[in-house]
C-alpha cells in the first residue's frame, strides 16, 4: 500500500490491490476512486488538493496519469511503451511531474533514471543519468521551494546488483539533484544507508528509512545542522 495526505490535513489517499481509495482522515469508509482491469498506485496529491497523480497501467504500460480528487477526468501523462514509470510527484507550482523511468536489464531488476514531464505530457526531461544497468534510483521528494529533488541510489560496492548484501553497512543513499545547477551530492548515507526520502513541508528536514540492526528504523535528519534523530523503530 501508498498513501498521501491531502494539503487540508483532512483526507488520505491510498492504494489497495491495485485500485486507489480515499478516506477521512479521522477513520470511517473508503471511497473507491479508481477500480476495474487496471493495476493503479502510488496516488499524490497536488500542492493545492485539485489533483491527483497516481501510477496505472490502464494504457497497455506503467505510466503517469492524473485525476481529479473525486476520481473523475482521468487523463494519461506519459505514454512509455517499454520504459516503465512510477513514483511520481508533483513540482510545488503543480505544473509538471517527476518519476522514475525503469530501465531493464538482462540481470536482476534493472536500473532507473529521475525524469520530469509537464502535465500537458510530452517526452520529459532527463534529470539523473543511470551509472549502470542494475544498480537502481527511487523514491523522488521534492523540496517546498521546487529547487531540490531528493531521492534514494544504490550505492553498494561493485558496480552491480547482489543478491546477499549486509544490511548495516551502506546500500542505498539519499542524493540531491539542484535544479539551478544540475548539480547532484549525497545528503545522507552511512552504516544502514538511508531511503525512502520526504521533505517536512518547511524543507527544513528530512524524513528517511534507516537499518540499525535487525531494525528498520525512522529517522528525521535537520538539513541545517545535520542532526539526526531516531523517531520509531516497531
Amino acid at each position: 500500500m501508498n498513501l498521501d495526505v491531502s494539503p487540508d490535513g483532512k483526507t488520505v489517499i491510498f492504494d489497495l490491490l491495485g485500485d486507489i481509495y480515499s478516506m477521512p482522515i479521522a477513520g470511517g469508509k473508503a471511497k473507491l476512486l479508481r477500480g476495474g482491469h487496471p493495476y493503479e498506485v502510488q496516488p499524490r496529491f497536488n500542492a493545492d488538493g485539485t489533483k491527483i497523480c497516481f501510477t496505472s497501467d490502464a494504457g497497455g504500460a506503467d505510466n503517469i496519469w492524473m485525476m481529479k480528487p473525486d476520481g473523475t477526468a482521468a487523463t494519461q501523462i506519459t505514454k512509455e511503451r517499454f520504459r516503465l514509470l512510477n513514483n511520481a510527484v508533483w513540482t510545488p507550482d503543480g505544473n509538471y511531474l517527476v518519476a522514475r523511468k525503469h530501465f531493464t536489464s538482462t540481470r536482476s531488476l534493472g536500473a532507473g533514471e529521475i525524469w520530469m514531464y509537464h502535465i500537458s505530457g510530452g517526452s520529459g526531461i532527463q534529470l539523473t543519468q543511470k551509472k549502470n544497468k542494475q544498480q537502481d534510483v527511487n523514491e523522488p521528494s521534492i523540496s517546498p521551494d521546487g529547487r531540490y529533488i531528493y531521492y534514494s541510489e544504490d550505492m553498494y560496492p561493485g558496480g552491480y546488483f547482489q543478491y546477499n548484501k549486509d544490511p548495516n553497512s551502506q546500500i542505498y543513499v539519499i542524493k540531491r539533484y539542484d535544479r539551478e545547477t544540475s548539480e547532484i551530492e549525497t545528503i545522507i548515507g552511512g552504516p544502514g544507508g538511508a531511503c525512502r526520502p520526504q521533505v517536512s513541508p518547511d524543507g527544513k528536514s528530512i524524513a528517511y528509512v534507516r537499518r540499525v540492526r535487525e531494525k528498520s528504523v525512522l529517522y528525521t535528519h535537520n538539513l541545517t545542522t545535520g542532526e539526526e534523530r531516531p523517531v520509531f523503530d516497531g
